[in-house]
């Protein structure tokens, strides 16, 4: 029987293949008292298993690096940087919230590890769902993962990642009816031809190591878990491979070896898909490849210009070192934005820093030569092409736990007032920026900038670190450029203050919106109130970008607008000429540059900024679009 299962589309395209289950018993844990003279065992006990496990992880990264070294000269072969991830899972296995308060619940409670885990976990996954920023509220899968880990490692439950359509399960075959087995063998014949499709409830990132060293070439992956910044979708886009993730209970309802139909673009999977649907997707695939191709044979090196001869720069975002070859590979002009906080939640902290940074227990992951060596392989990757480096901007819904106890709500700590708070973090990184800067053309962004104070304070923290590197004799950039972050009214209202002091500006629109329109958009009470063509958000941004304009200081445009093909034509009648993106958008939007006019499009667009109602704005639109 064919069905149709509907989740969230993360990597676009389209798979066909046979269903491969991870075998991902879900764990039953219950609550068993413990008497108080055998407590210190059970924490011996836990303490035995956290080690266990770091010490699994350890070893998949070390094979991880040894893959890595073999296949150098592989060129055809593209090698995800998993041990980053995996170096976040390492990273919570030091969190005091996982490793020491279980202990304080057990003492308390006087009950089992395995238990008190489980409730430290559940706790901590709440936190993690009241987080707005999408990035870090997925991080709860990974506490999830971690805790899972260590939970076998308790029960003793050794791990069974496969469970292959070839391997035999006598119990359920007593279960099973003479037909039944023969229809299997009927559908195992027909789909040996078939790649294979993880189906999973979610895949951690030790699960995708084993992955890659098993030389396996997964056609798609499906989760019943997971978001757009989870592990997995991050894995999926860096392979470049289809995947649907959030399926609910695609475990329980798809069989091993069944034949799946995966759009990653639409966000369906088909099981047992009939002939002629089978035909249609086939015929679906081929085009998305004859079209992908011919893209990147014809505009991966191509200048991108308008119909009328305007040069358009587009920039790719990235999140981890890993996303640079992508966005070389996908024609990027450079890197417009590498979201520096996310390369330090997945770091390790295993290098030696030269840095003079303040002690406390969690500043190994700030560490200077880590950030050094990242930073360095993306501006050697880019090839002197622009690779822009925001400082850390960690606040409101992007926690760290140093920062547990900071005041980081929206309109507190956060942004570039955290790092002029917390001076010793800004400096470390700046140092690491400016050495990396050697290397190719690196340029620095400040993010969050409401009043020239902040501009002065942190061009003169940077001064101080460009005369350390000096007196050290360390090598730098002595002409690197810096910009700041246009993301809040103030800063868009009164930007001659940032033109007059800074090299370039970016504007981040997401939360420019945000701040605009008073309107938290992860709460679905007044997410329908989040609107990107309100017009006193196309003011500000206009007054940006002709400010800019006016005194030739380059302006780009970094948030989810930038790739919203029903806003190219808005923003280049407004006069933007920089898009930053993410990279698997740039060749698209390549094409339909080459079909505007920009002559054309920019009186349009100056009789739209006329217009003071929502309704009018978007019917204009859509309008100039059909055009």
């Amino acid at each position: 029987m064919s069905f149709v299962l509907f989740g969230l589309g993360i990597s676009s395209g389209i798979a066909i293949g046979r269903a491969v289950l991870m075998n991902q018993t879900p764990l039953e844990v219950s609550r068993k008292n413990i008497p108080p003279e055998l407590v210190e065992t059970e924490i011996s006990r836990f303490d035995k298993a956290i080690e266990n496990v770091r010490k699994e992880f350890l070893q998949l990264q070390n094979n991880s690096k040894q893959d890595q070294s073999q296949n150098a000269k592989n060129k055809s072969k593209k090698f995800v940087e998993l041990s980053a991830f995996l170096n976040v899972h390492m990273m919570f296995l030091e969190d005091y919230e996982i490793v020491q308060k279980p202990k304080d619940i057990i003492r308390e409670k006087l009950c089992n590890a395995e238990w008190a885990l489980i409730q430290q976990m559940n706790f901590l996954v709440q936190q993690f769902d009241s987080f707005e920023d999408n990035y870090f509220k997925d991080r709860k899968f990974d506490i999830i993962q971690v805790v899972e880990r260590i939970v076998k490692e308790l029960l003793s439950i050794k791990q069974n990642n496969y469970q292959h359509h070839h391997k035999n399960n006598k119990n359920n075959k007593n279960n099973q009816s003479q037909n039944h087995s023969q229809e299997q063998n009927q559908s195992k014949n027909q789909n040996n031809k078939f790649p294979e499709i993880i189906v999973a409830h979610d895949i951690s990132p030790a699960d995708a190591m084993e992955f890659r060293q098993q030389q396996k070439n997964y056609a798609a992956f499906l989760t019943d878990v997971g978001g757009l910044t989870s592990h997995t979708a991050i894995l999926a886009r860096n392979m470049e491979i289809p995947a649907v993730l959030s399926l609910k209970n695609a475990q329980t309802l798809i069989k091993p070896n069944q034949l799946l139909i995966v759009d990653g673009l639409r966000g369906i999977v088909i099981v047992n898909p009939s002939p002629q649907i089978l035909d249609e997707y086939n015929l679906r695939k081929k085009q998305l490849a004859l079209k992908k191709d011919y893209l990147k044979k014809r505009l991966k090196s191509a200048k991108s210009q308008t119909l009328d001869g305007v040069d358009i720069n587009l920039y790719a975002n990235i999140e981890l070192p890993s996303d640079a070859k992508n966005a070389l590979e996908d024609g990027a002009d450079g890197i417009g934005l590498f979201r520096s906080e996310c390369l330090f939640l997945n770091s390790s902290g295993n290098s030696n820093s030269n840095s003079n940074n303040n002690n406390n227990n969690n500043e190994k992951i700030f560490n200077e030569d880590e950030q050094f060596f990242a930073y360095k392989s993306v501006a050697e990757t880019m090839k002197n092409k622009p690779v822009v480096i925001r400082t850390l901007d960690i606040g409101a819904d992007k926690v760290l736990p140093m920062f547990k106890n900071t005041n980081t709500s929206a309109l507190g700590l956060r942004g570039i007032r955290l790092s002029l708070k917390e001076q010793h973090i800004f400096n470390t990184q700046i140092r690491a920026i400016l050495r990396a800067s050697a290397f190719g053309n690196i340029k620095i962004l400040l993010p969050l900038l409401t009043n020239s104070q902040e501009i002065d304070q942190a061009l003169n923290l940077i001064n101080q670190q460009k005369d350390f590197l000096r007196s050290s004799k360390i090598a730098f950039d002595e002409n690197i450029q810096i910009g700041g972050m246009i993301e809040v009214p103030a800063a868009a209202l009164a930007v001659g203050f940032v033109l007059r002091r800074l090299d370039f500006i970016s504007i981040g629109t997401n939360d420019l919106i945000q701040y605009t329109l008073a309107i938290d958009r992860a709460d679905e009470n007044v997410a329908d109130l989040y609107d990107v063509l309100h017009p006193s958000v196309l003011i500000l941004l206009y007054h940006t970008i002709s400010s800019a304009n006016k005194v030739n200081i380059p302006v780009s445009v970094c948030g989810e607008m930038a790739s919203d093909s029903r806003m190219t034509k808005l923003l280049l009648g407004m006069g933007l000429r920089n898009f930053s993106m993410q990279s698997s958008q740039i060749l698209k939007m390549k094409e339909n540059l080459c079909k505007f006019n920009v002559s054309e499009i920019t009186p349009i667009v100056k009789r739209i900024m006329k217009l003071d109602e929502s309704n009018k704005i978007r019917e204009a639109l859509t309008k100039l679009n059909e055009n």
